[in-house]
């Protein structure tokens, strides 16, 4: 298993509530597929640098995982198709 860091922003039009539970969900994500969360940050919110999708702030993650390649490519594939996500950028460790 290799180590990522998955830094993710979720809009901030919804519900706190439904942000939790989206940042939540994105976790099992991983954990579900034989992944493991080592390390998981609530960034806070923040304006966005330019308007995503006409959202002008955002809820910010960042999260270190442990997991195979197959389980990366099923997360990314999940965040693509998720509305509530508006980027979301996955980068492997190299050297630990």
């Amino acid at each position: 298993m290799d180590k990522y860091e998955i830094m993710f922003i979720i809009k901030n039009t919804i519900e706190d509530e439904t942000i939790a539970k989206e940042a939540e969900n994105l976790q099992k994500l991983i954990t579900n597929d034989k992944g493991k969360v080592i390390e998981f940050k609530e960034m806070g919110k923040r304006k966005l640098a330019y308007p995503i999708k006409k959202e002008l702030m955002g809820s910010y993650y960042v999260m270190t995982v442990e997991a195979s390649h197959d389980t990366i490519k099923e997360f990314d594939r999940k965040v693509l198709i998720n509305e509530n996500v508006l980027r979301h950028l996955i980068i492997k460790i190299e050297g630990e």
